[in-house]
């Protein structure tokens, strides 16, 4: 769940060309007193986005440009350098070692400097160079910092900089093959305000120090002091490193993004952003209304034709996203066990899914049989063709009934949790009820409507029911599959994975990169570890004076050039 870097992030929900987020505008433009609003279904929570339990979609919406970084994800999913926020180039291949450059005009909305500290607290929360000296009851290693993935951070030394420095360097112990993914896409807070908050005078000392009271603290005010109740957003400890600052925050209503008065970089086109809270199935009226003037949900057939039918007031467009649909399943309970996982991959209705759901949508859709590829991608054919998914591509009402009469496990409880409202899931469960009832197992929508919040993260589901939303980086699947890593929302655990892993996160080479994609895919597949269903399709719809809106298909969702948003005159 890692934005940080390179890996994915929980999500509610043609290849464009690269443009810049941050360069685009003209130079000097003004602001205008203008408000666009945005339809969004999930409330924000965190102004910290990279620990393993708020690193969602309906933070990252908010913070893309509030928290600006060294790089954002473009509109085809790609690292693109945010070059008003700094710079970072490569300095030498053999040791790795890549140099940041902060702008000399850098500073967090509050005035303080943005420089050397803020890069040790991305690194020190991100790396797992803290550990605590206990452990999980699985027996992973715990650490003094929550992070939804290492990947990349993990393999370098510290920071090579002093407090004030507007630059650093970082030193790779081993080859990364996302070099270009670190300290970017919201990741670097404000050192200053954990100094503050926790009573600690020079953060650097004290990471250098690690000295256990003290990491207690840091870590403790990291992972859950930017984590806030809806409408109560602090922001005197919230300083924007972006266009925008988080002004107010309506509970259960909306959230609204004003200009930074010290940003430094290209002004933002409209001098209001609002996020309204709106549910999926009222979104389109809401649209039509007047409302909003943007939304990019969910799609579901009817939805489609809805926005289709409003008229020329309105713009719609369908396009592919690095977003799929998957089924978890939790490995503390009845599904550890791997034969009753083979029993519900068998009676899992996933081409009457596609079939029902999502051609309507997208009529070229199927089955996806890969975690880390998408059916847009090059490779995907490849590694989908030998990755051994196929062989639940039909269902197998028999199969999966006589794996159960074998077990004792007929009748058989699973509840499935998902975030609800949300139509096309509620209609999924109820297509796999229909199915794997047959087979003999006893199928409870267990939707609730902080599923994200409760639900996954504290293990209160037998199969979770959510969508990964990531990017073109080849490491951006990593902590969802090791051990202990931490998107493994399920604790599965194979060491031949972690190994696989371990070595494509060092692979520079395309064509290795996508022979151990294939070697990871068949063991999760044999494993039956997770099962991916289908790649969103995605539906952008605005007003017909909205401009400056860009899809954008990795993680980041449109709300990655958010400050170019203006109406036309």
């Amino acid at each position: 769940m890692l934005i940080a870097s390179s890996a994915l992030v929980l999500t509610a929900c043609g290849s464009k060309s690269a443009t810049s987020p941050t360069t685009s505008g003209s130079a000097g433009a003004s602001t205008a007193p203008v408000t666009i609003s945005y339809a969004y279904e999930q409330e924000f929570g965190a102004y910290n986005n990279n620990t393993a339990d708020q690193n969602a979609s309906k933070n990252a919406v908010v913070l893309n440009e509030v928290l600006r970084s060294f790089w954002q994800y473009s509109p085809d999913g790609k690292v693109q350098p945010d070059t008003e926020f700094g710079t970072f180039e490569k300095v030498s291949d053999s040791p790795l070692k890549v140099k940041y450059t902060f702008n000399a005009k850098a500073v967090w909305s509050d005035g303080v400097p943005i420089d050397c500290k803020d890069a040790w607290l991305t690194w020190a929360a991100n790396s797992n160079a803290y550990p605590t000296g206990a452990k999980d009851k699985d027996g992973n290693v715990l650490y003094y910092f929550s992070t939804a993935g290492s990947t990349g951070y993990e393999q370098t030394d510290p920071p090579e900089c002093n407090n004030g420095d507007k630059s650093f360097t970082i030193t790779y112990k081993t080859p990364f093959a996302d070099w270009n993914s670190l300290f970017g896409n919201a990741s670097i807070l404000p050192a200053h305000i954990v100094e503050q908050q926790t009573g600690v005078t020079d953060l650097i000392a004290a990471l250098k120090a690690k000295v256990p009271a003290t990491l207690k603290k840091i870590g403790d005010f990291y992972d859950t002091g930017w984590i806030f109740k809806p409408g109560q957003f602090n922001a005197a400890i919230s300083p924007s490193a972006g266009p925008y600052v988080i002004a107010t925050w309506q509970a259960g209503s909306s959230l609204t993004l004003k200009p930074n008065p010290k940003w430094w970089g290209t002004p933002p086109r409209s001098e209001t952003i609002v996020f309204r809270y709106i549910s999926q199935d009222q979104q389109s009226q809401a649209l039509q209304n007047g409302e909003v003037q943007v939304m990019d949900p969910q799609p579901n057939p009817d939805l489609l034709q809805q926005l289709k039918g409003i008229g020329p007031s309105v713009q719609v467009s369908t396009h592919d996203q690095f977003t799929f649909e998957h089924y978890d399943f939790n490995f503390h309970g009845e599904f550890a066990n791997k034969d009753l996982r083979v029993a519900f991959a068998k009676c899992l209705p996933r081409q009457t899914i596609v079939d029902n759901l999502i051609k309507p949508l997208n009529p070229d859709a199927k089955v996806l049989e890969s975690r880390y590829l998408l059916p847009f991608q090059p490779a995907y054919d490849a590694v989908a063709a030998s990755a051994g998914g196929s062989a639940y591509d039909k269902v197998d009402i028999a199969g999966a009934k006589a794996i159960l009469t074998r077990l004792g496990k007929v009748g058989v409880q699973v509840r499935i949790g998902h975030n609800t409202p949300n139509p096309r899931r509620t209609s999924e469960v109820a297509l796999i009820r229909a199915s794997c009832d047959q087979a003999g197992f006893k199928i409870v929508d267990a939707g609730q409507d902080d599923f994200f919040g409760n639900g996954l993260a504290n293990g209160n589901f037998d199969v979770a029911l959510f969508a990964w939303s990531g990017s073109a980086l080849v490491t951006a699947s990593n902590s969802t599959y090791v051990t202990g890593g931490g998107n493994n929302n399920g604790h599965y655990s194979n060491p031949q994975v972690d190994a696989l892993i371990q070595k494509l996160n060092q692979e520079l080479d395309p064509d290795t990169q996508q022979q151990l994609i294939g070697q990871i895919e068949k063991l999760l597949w044999d494993d039956v570890a997770t099962i991916p269903v289908f790649a969103f399709p995605a539906v952008l719809a605005t007003a017909a004076n909205v401009q400056g809106v860009q899809y954008n298909a990795s993680q980041s969702d449109i709300t990655y050039n958010v400050s170019q948003w203006s109406l036309k005159q």
